[in-house]
């Protein structure tokens, strides 16, 4: 097994969940990756964790600069190789003024994230490695909105028996009580593979994938599900959500399914609480069957990296296209109006996942498109709240419809930045605090 030095920069072809998780935690410095771009799985996971990534840096020889200092810039995509005394002296002073306005957002941990007019919202975190749990509870939020169950199956060598899975899933509804934990049923494909359950596709982000998988292969799905519920005995803050939703009939079916696991773990004798079942908005068929899913499950959540993906026919690991990938085009904005607007006519709940919802940059839009909770990375969590707490709801409605007159991602964007520089929110746009 590696040695890693006290701050490890971690760089390799293509890095996976296992490469991340390998690390000791509190070692890891930086992540750099020749392949994919900032949408991909791996960086995700990355920045959940507070960790500065680079992706698609296809000209770096990596055996070059193994054991040399480098400087991960993670806001603006850039490295730098044994840096010079004086760029790394103004690095250090970001890193010194980045800390100076974490240290500043504490106060704001157990303060509600609600507009100047009393308009709130809730903010949930996203979970996937055991490091997102301890973050998610000091960042003070508010339950998970989406715990990415794929992730202990994706740094195993074998598919975990129901029991680890219980054990896991448990943990985490334990550290969370009576907050609400949202899992995500295992959502492998695409950019998540099984080392032990390799599947060899074309184009793997519109083939085999999510409860595409769990359904061919019911005996996951039905393992994962009683080991959720087994999970949940006496803490009834369990909630399930089903990834990569396309037809109607797959979410009757695995309704039909958690009834078959409901009715065998009532069998065992345990004394479970029906959880809440919620599908994820990911694919443009989705949308505009939201309204009629939304009568059959108890809440919609959007699935904002892969909404963009497939309404923009943007591969998300694709460097050449990656300056195509915005969730603030048009497009997307009112696939999400859309959603939401048919989930309320259903009386149902409406959240956002995904990189979007801890985006400063849109995360007005949100508020005003009348989402009821959003779910970020854990470090985002408080210059979320910040952000909120600095505008009204009729503010941020009438950015938003400003912004619905515009014609591209860009414009939006740099509306929308401009915005929060006019309000001295600058440092959440950029390296430093100002």
């Amino acid at each position: 097994m590696p040695q890693y030095v006290e701050k490890t920069v971690l760089i390799g072809e293509y890095l996976t969940a296992a490469d991340l998780a390998e690390v000791p935690e509190g070692n890891l410095a930086g992540v750099i990756s020749l392949k994919g771009s900032n949408s991909s799985h791996v960086a995700i996971l990355a920045r959940a964790m507070g960790i500065p990534t680079v992706m698609g840096v296809s000209d770096v020889p990596i055996y070059e600069i193994a054991e040399k200092e480098i400087i991960v810039d993670g806001y603006y995509g850039q490295i730098y190789v044994s840096p010079s005394p004086s760029l790394r002296e103004e690095f250090q002073r970001l890193i010194g003024e980045e800390q100076e306005l974490d240290a500043s957002l504490e106060a704001l941990r157990d303060q509600p994230a609600q507009t100047k007019d009393k308009h709130q919202i809730a903010l949930m975190a996203n979970a996937g490695l055991g490091a997102d749990i301890s973050f998610a509870l000091v960042a003070g939020a508010e339950g998970v909105g989406l715990y990415r169950t794929e992730t202990p199956f994706m740094i195993r060598d074998r598919f975990p028996s129901s029991e680890e899975q219980r054990v896991i899933y448990r943990q985490l509804l334990a550290s969370f009580s009576p907050r609400p934990v949202a899992m995500r049923t295992l959502d492998i494909g695409g950019d998540k593979s099984l080392p032990y359950f390799p599947v060899k596709e074309e184009n793997p982000f519109l083939g085999w994938r999510g409860l595409r998988v769990t359904l061919d292969h019911p005996e996951i799905f039905l393992t994962q599900v009683r080991a959720m519920l087994r999970a949940s005995q006496g803490y009834h803050n369990l909630r399930i959500m089903l990834p990569m939703v396309t037809d109607v009939s797959e979410v009757d079916e695995a309704l039909r399914l958690f009834k078959k696991a409901y009715a065998d773990v009532a069998e065992e004798g345990f004394s479970i609480e029906k959880p809440q079942i919620g599908v994820m908005i990911e694919v443009p068929s989705a949308v505009y069957l939201s309204r009629v899913i939304a009568t059959r499950v108890d809440f919609l959540s959007v699935g904002s990296n892969d909404l963009t993906q497939y309404l923009l026919a943007v591969d998300r690991n694709n460097s050449r296209v990656a300056s195509l990938f915005d969730s603030l085009h048009p497009a997307v904005l009112r696939a999400l109006m859309q959603v939401v607007e048919n989930g309320h006519q259903e009386g149902k709940h409406v959240s956002i996942c995904g990189e979007m919802a801890g985006d400063p940059a849109a995360v007005l839009l949100l508020v005003a498109m009348g989402f009821d909770s959003l779910s970020m990375n854990s470090a985002s969590l408080a210059r979320i709240k910040w952000v909120i707490r600095q505008f009204t709801l009729k503010e941020a409605q009438k950015l938003l419809q400003e912004v619905l007159g515009m014609e591209s991602a860009i414009t939006i964007r740099c509306h929308m930045e401009l915005a929060l520089e006019q309000m001295g929110l600058g440092g959440l746009i950029r390296a430093g605090k100002r």
